[in-house]
């Protein structure tokens, strides 16, 4: 098999990082050579060396909607990179790139186009972002993730594809998952994920219902860094984490319902995993709109409720639990039928697609 070089990009979330690592096996089994462009110091940076994979740090900056004074300097913190990324490109001859997108991507995406890479992009949510509306017009194909992005997209540049799903997510242990909690198992396992910097506000909603909640359930909370209830550390049927990794696939295997944020690879786990959910997306006050559109998306499909978080009282919530855990099966029924499957290998097949032979 002839051996192929990619250079991998993406980063400023572990949401740009971490579908970047599940590609990995099916890059390696197809006798691909990975490589990956990422900022100077970005999360991106440990995530891919603990990965062993060779990695090029360039220099980078955040595209603002917002006035801010740093808009007038990372025009060329951005140039900057691209001629970092061009010399480095030069350098390791690749037959392809991918980028999952954040704002390192875009002086990336470009030097290689520049160089006649062959470029594949992926849009997780469903609208781009501007880190992404940089790069697709040099793209020569961009996966996504849900079927309302597909009339946004240059015609014929898109397809559906949903996003690669970390390998071990589908390899969890319930009994594992139990022991993690200290839960015995005779109750259903209601899973809260805050997303990676936690959610104060879901924090405190779901702490607010439980002595509701845990007379019929027992509760799995992560809460984010630095936000864990001190007070409720020792409360019976209640456990609390800051952040999982290598545990969090036997969370879900113990998981029976779950409540989220509406970012994209968050939601796409629930979907590949089946898990009935309810979503609680980030209002436009402190994000772009992105996760309010993935939520509807996700509703009209039938595979989530959403919840505003303005209507989050604790009486709507609990109906909305209720609901949920009375109609799961009608849930995991319509996530079943999804034609989003096997993202990895749509994936791989777009990337061995555009390289030239």
């Amino acid at each position: 098999m002839k051996t192929r070089k990619i250079i991998l990009t993406g980063g400023g979330t572990a949401g740009h990082v971490t579908p970047n690592i599940a590609l990995l096996p099916y890059l390696k089994e197809e006798g691909f050579e990975p490589y990956y462009i990422g900022s100077l110091n970005g999360i991106e940076k440990r995530l891919i060396e603990e990965q062993g994979i060779p990695y090029y740090g360039v220099s980078t900056g955040k595209f603002r909607r917002y006035f801010d004074p740093r808009n007038f300097s990372d025009p060329f913190r951005v140039f900057h990179g691209m001629q970092q990324a061009r010399k480095i490109i030069k350098q390791i001859k690749p037959d392809v790139l991918f980028s999952k997108g954040g704002f390192v991507s875009v002086p990336v995406v470009r030097a290689a186009a520049s160089l006649k890479v062959p470029c594949v992009i992926h849009e997780s949510d469903m609208t781009p972002g501007l880190a992404n509306k940089l790069c697709i017009p040099v793209a020569q194909k961009v996966c996504c993730n849900f079927p309302e992005t597909l009339s946004v997209m240059p015609a014929g540049k898109a397809v559906l594809t949903g996003t690669p799903i970390r390998s071990e997510l589908f390899n969890g242990s319930r009994k594992r998952g139990l022991e993690l909690c200290g839960f015995d198992g005779q109750k259903p396992i209601f899973m809260v994920i805050g997303g990676s910097q936690g959610s104060a506000s879901v924090n405190e909603a779901v702490r607010g219902i439980l002595p509701q909640i845990l007379p019929g359930y027992d509760v799995a909370h992560i809460a984010g860094e630095g936000k864990m209830d001190n007070l409720l550390l020792t409360k019976p049927g209640y456990k609390q984490f800051e952040y999982l990794t290598d545990e969090l696939p036997h969370l879900f295997a113990a998981a029976d319902i779950v409540i989220s944020r509406a970012g994209a690879n968050a939601i796409c786990e629930l979907l590949a995993l089946r898990k009935p959910n309810i979503l609680i997306p980030l209002p436009t006050t402190q994000s772009r709109g992105d996760q309010l559109l993935n939520a509807a998306s996700f509703e009209k499909a039938g595979y989530s409720i959403v919840i505003d978080e303005d209507d989050l009282t604790q009486k709507y919530f609990l109906e909305k639990i209720a609901e949920l855990w009375r109609d799961r099966k009608k849930y995991i029924s319509r996530m079943s039928q999804s034609p989003i499957v096997d993202s990895s290998k749509k994936v791989m097949n777009i990337i061995k697609g555009v390289i030239k032979d």
